[in-house]
């Protein structure tokens, strides 16, 4: 997979783009202390393919290269990759949410005899 450009969502999860229909949501086993501030990133691996468990993310944190093991590789849909920004407050939703109803003051009752 060639990287073409990536989204850093936190210290663990990154959105990678291998063209400009292809992404990938990469979880990594643990923080990669840097990855927001970094200005590039490598990926390493073994097999000569990027595989959840078996390939590293190198990031380089001004102290040294830092090499994390990825947890999880998933492509994903335009749906996929709007619903993962959402949550990780990189976006706002388009859906407008409902407000809560407001409190009105109800009409007096008035006793008859």
């Amino acid at each position: 997979m060639t990287v073409r450009d990536y989204r850093v969502l936190d210290d663990s999860n990154l959105i990678v783009s291998a063209s400009a229909r292809r992404k990938y949501h990469v979880a990594l086993t643990h923080r990669a202390f840097g990855l927001r501030s970094t200005w590039q990133i490598a990926f390493r691996s073994t097999t000569g393919q990027i595989c959840a468990g078996f390939s590293d993310l190198i990031v380089d944190n001004g102290m040294g290269p830092d090499r994390i093991r990825i947890a999880a590789i998933r492509q994903l849909t335009p749906e996929d990759e709007e619903d993962l920004l959402i949550r990780f407050g990189k976006i706002e939703s388009d859906t407008e949410q409902t407000p809560p109803p407001e409190e009105v003051e109800g009409a007096g009752v008035e006793e008859l005899d």
